[in-house]
């Protein structure tokens, strides 16, 4: 039986210590401060870092062992799953050639919002640069469009292009819910009293290979939705206190290969 393994709990003062020793310190200097008022939400910025958040990310990445990444949205978590599977990659990189994985190490990130995605895109280029690394990990940077749909008769989202990929570890944290087109008998998320509802995930289910990952950042009504709809054995946890929820396919083994895959992750060396 595969099984979740969850990042070590750090004070505020190592996980910046993390982050410097990343060479990050222009994150650190831009940690949120959670001030604003119930009603005034962010429609036209971006979100500002939140450090717990991104080191449990980097670590559930790093300690999972994780090779092929797929995130909704954009921001500084692109930047540390970057880093995460630049490492992994550095350590398991022959390893990986045993295993059916045609995007080993590769993050796809998915992005409804054309600014967003350059602004990633220059801040890791940047970084890169400034940090003279040669050898990134491969990114592939993937606009699509979000329109209202239904999925079994229960109003959501859904992009209308997704990257052609596998992951093992998903990261939920988009799309924009203020730039959805199209409505369904009225309803579109752009409301305020709405959230982000996205069904892509569903309807990728029976392509998973058991082990895959799925962390939430927030979005406590989406992950209702994803579980009363999901099909296959899920584990599911609940990090109350980070705001996180973190799903894994523990369906048994497809075959060779994604036994040999389940064994690379279950492998500590």
């Amino acid at each position: 039986m595969i099984r979740i393994k969850n990042p070590t709990s750090r004070s505020i003062k190592e996980i910046k210590h993390f982050f410097e020793k990343k060479n990050l310190n222009s994150l650190i200097k831009l940690i949120r401060i959670k001030t604003k008022s119930v009603n005034n939400m962010n429609i036209n910025d971006s979100y500002p870092p939140e450090l717990v958040d991104l080191y449990n990310l980097y670590q559930y990445v790093l300690i999972n062992k994780r090779t092929t990444i797929l995130e909704f949205g954009s921001g500084w978590s692109t930047l540390i799953f970057s880093l995460a599977l630049k490492e992994l990659r550095d350590k398991y990189l022959d390893k990986i050639k045993s295993l059916r994985r045609n995007n080993p190490f590769e993050l796809f990130v998915l992005e409804n919002e054309k600014k967003y995605l350059k602004i990633t895109k220059d801040r890791i280029k940047k970084f890169n640069e400034d940090n003279n690394i040669k050898n990134p990990i491969k990114i592939n940077f993937c606009h699509s469009n979000v329109e209202m749909t239904t999925f079994n008769d229960r109003i959501c989202t859904q992009y209308r292009k997704l990257p052609l990929c596998n992951p093992d570890f998903i990261y939920l944290d988009g799309p924009d819910q203020f730039n959805i087109t199209n409505n369904i008998n009225g309803i579109n998320t752009k409301h305020k009293d709405m959230m982000p509802m996205v069904c892509d995930i569903l309807k990728l289910e029976y392509f998973y290979t058991p082990g895959t990952m799925i962390v939430c950042d927030g979005r406590a009504a989406n992950v209702k939705f994803l579980k009363d709809h999901f099909k296959r054995k899920w584990i599911y946890r609940n990090d109350k206190k980070n705001d996180q929820h973190i799903f894994l396919l523990n369906d048994p083994a497809l075959g060779k290969y994604n036994k040999l895959q389940l064994d690379f992750y279950k492998n500590l060396k």
